[in-house]
């Protein structure tokens, strides 16, 4: 296992969610849903409601005026799909259930979530970001490029507290980190944040792996197309915090249009539901594939977290476009958290849009690959993946050369 920095403090039980104490495979299944038996319901229902029709305009009117103050969920009958939708509060209640924060807040996608989470800031005068490479390439551009009239400052994480202004509305890392899967000690990073929110990415670890909150998170990102849906069939983005800042991500998300459809809402509750279940047995899948890559000579260096789970990224000797071109039983596609196992190219694809020297500088280079790991049997897996590699030309180097830890 290779990650260039510290590797991350485990958190005290990811078993057991904080706010309820029962397991989390348990609350996967049950959150959201706890008012079914009592409707005379099994399966969650779909609201597929634009709007809602209300008699009582005054109430209507008080309800959007609580709305424009605060941002909390209006009470009493729902008025505009653009103001909420029960099948998605539905969602965001498990997800901040799993991750143990008071509230979650789902968009359109998960730069639709980053997006809302840095106007926010922006519009307290915040519009310093403080953030560690790699990020998701497209992260990396929205604050490179200054799209939204951010300023950021790219750091290690040691350097986190010195990179720090008057102005700094946010601190962003991802850890493990996409594509490298390079790690940061959650704990520290905070620390070294004071009163300056921390937001970590948490798509590749999900709740099942890590819960940021605990360690001292403020803001917790994940992009739900991932592992949170799991089958890749629904665009989604969410953000785990607290009822304070959830206020203003509903303001935003309701000024801007960023909503999530409830039909998305619905397949991401029905995904939570085997979260646990699918991480596990696509991170065992995972680490039998990480043996193998590591003792192949075709494969210079394999990068796979300390915590675990199903991302792996590999640098090859050979030519990396051939790989993706030869596979016929994995798929050759950006995204990652399907069922199915995924490979792509990130200095092609999901990391093209960084700068070419700031790319490598991250840990991002010509000849790595990202492996995202699935359900099907790992020996199906590993023949396909034998076969693109091509010819052996060398004999294995030993395991413990290829796959290092970090100190």
């Amino acid at each position: 296992m290779d990650s260039a920095r510290t590797p991350t403090s485990p958190p005290h039980d990811v078993r057991t969610t904080p706010l309820t104490g029962r397991a989390l495979a348990t609350e996967a299944v049950h959150a959201g849903r706890d008012d079914l038996a009592g409707r005379g319901l099994h399966a969650p229902p779909i609201d597929l409601s634009t709007t809602y029709p209300s008699y009582d305009s005054r109430g209507e009117a008080a309800r959007i005026d609580a709305f424009a103050a605060t941002g909390a969920d209006p009470q009493g009958p729902p008025v505009y799909g653009r103001l909420g939708n029960p099948t998605v509060a539905r969602f965001e209640t498990a997800l901040a259930r799993l991750e143990g924060t008071q509230a979650a807040v789902a968009f359109a996608s998960g730069m639709a979530a980053l997006t809302a989470v840095l106007l926010v800031r922006a519009s307290m005068g915040l519009r310093h970001v403080v953030a560690v490479r790699p990020l998701y390439g497209c992260s990396d551009h929205l604050l490179t490029a200054g799209l939204l009239g951010s300023e950021v400052t790219w750091t290690d994480p040691a350097g986190i507290a010195d990179a720090l202004r008057p102005d700094t509305g946010l601190v962003l890392v991802e850890s493990p980190a996409n594509p490298t899967l390079a790690e940061v000690d959650l704990r520290a990073v905070a620390h070294a944040c004071g009163s300056v929110p921390l937001l970590v990415d948490n798509t590749f670890a999900t709740p099942v792996l890590q819960r940021p909150a605990e360690q001292g998170a403020r803001l917790v990102l994940h992009s739900a197309t991932k592992y949170l849906g799991g089958h890749g069939d629904v665009l989604a983005g969410v953000v785990a915090c607290d009822e304070e800042f959830a206020g203003r991500l509903r303001q935003v998300r309701f000024a801007t249009g960023g909503v999530l459809h409830p039909l998305a809402g619905y397949l991401l509750l029905r995904g939570l539901s085997t979260l646990p279940v699918r991480v596990r047995a696509a991170s065992a899948n995972a680490a039998v594939l990480v043996e193998r890559l590591a003792a192949d000579p075709r494969v210079r260096r394999v990068h796979y977290p300390r915590i675990g789970g199903a991302m792996v990224s590999f640098e090859i000797h050979g030519d990396p476009h051939e790989v993706i071109a030869r596979v016929r039983l994995i798929t050759p596609a950006v995204s990652l958290g399907s069922v199915d196992t995924l490979i792509q190219h990130p200095a092609s694809i999901s990391h093209r849009i960084v700068d070419a020297d700031d790319r490598r500088d991250a840990g991002v280079g010509d000849r790595l690959l990202r492996l995202s790991v699935g359900l099907e049997d790992v020996d199906d897996l590993w023949a396909d993946l034998d076969r693109a590699l091509g010819e052996r030309v060398a004999e294995a180097i030993p395991l413990r050369e290829a796959l290092s830890r970090a100190e």
